[in-house]
């Protein structure tokens, strides 16, 4: 019996996964680091922001910020694409909404709180769901299984009875290594993730139902 639905934020409720991907181009190119777009991409999408930092500071070993630094720097790249961009994921939103009537929903994320609590703004789900976490509130980052156990904790549900969404390989594997269920948004104008351990792949969450799991 399934009692409780958490969803990954970038590019699953709102469409920045790519955002922050372009972010950091443009934040390594503006201090003279070379990054390529795939490393980027491989740098980036589906990563906790902790982790992120890591692998950019094996990249630039004399890196002279600290993390929280970095992502005081990396912010305004970010919000620049953001703004001037429509990032909802309309149907994702609409399935939070409709799961939220009857059983607890959460956000979990691998972004600063401050920017999970703007995107829930900008998407109007403040009040709708139950809780959401951001970095700060768990360790490792995805893909490790630790955001998805603190959440069941919180949630007081069991991690068989939960459901996750994720559109990246490392939010799947998470999940699916909390113990939960982990349903893959793989969308085709988007990089291709391995969604293997997935247990349902769809390229629309509007068309996701119980009866699939």
């Amino acid at each position: 019996m399934i009692q409780a639905y958490f969803f990954d934020l970038d590019g699953t409720l709102v469409d920045t996964e790519i955002l922050w991907v372009e972010a950091m181009e443009s934040l390594a190119h503006e201090h003279g680091y070379a990054l390529s777009r795939d490393q980027a991409l491989r740098m980036v999408y589906g990563i906790s922001w902790p982790e992120i930092y890591k692998r950019f500071k094996r990249k630039v070993s004399d890196l002279p910020w600290t993390l929280d630094e970095m992502g005081v720097l990396l912010e305004p790249h970010f919000l620049k694409l953001r703004d001037n961009r429509d990032i909802c994921i309309t149907t994702s939103i609409h399935l939070l909404r409709q799961l939220a009537e009857k059983h607890p929903v959460a956000v979990v994320s691998g972004s600063y709180r401050q920017d999970v609590e703007a995107a829930m703004d900008i998407m109007g789900i403040g009040t709708i769901v139950d809780f959401y976490l951001g970095h700060e509130d768990y360790h490792p980052g995805k893909p490790h299984p630790a955001c998805y156990q603190r959440a069941a904790e919180i949630a007081k549900v069991i991690p068989e009875h939960c459901v996750v969404f994720e559109d990246s390989n490392a939010g799947i594997c998470a999940a699916k290594d909390a113990g939960m269920y982990g349903v893959a948004l793989s969308r085709s104008d988007r990089p291709v993730q391995d969604y293997s351990r997935a247990d349902i792949i769809l390229d629309d969450l509007s068309k996701f139902s119980l009866d699939m799991l």
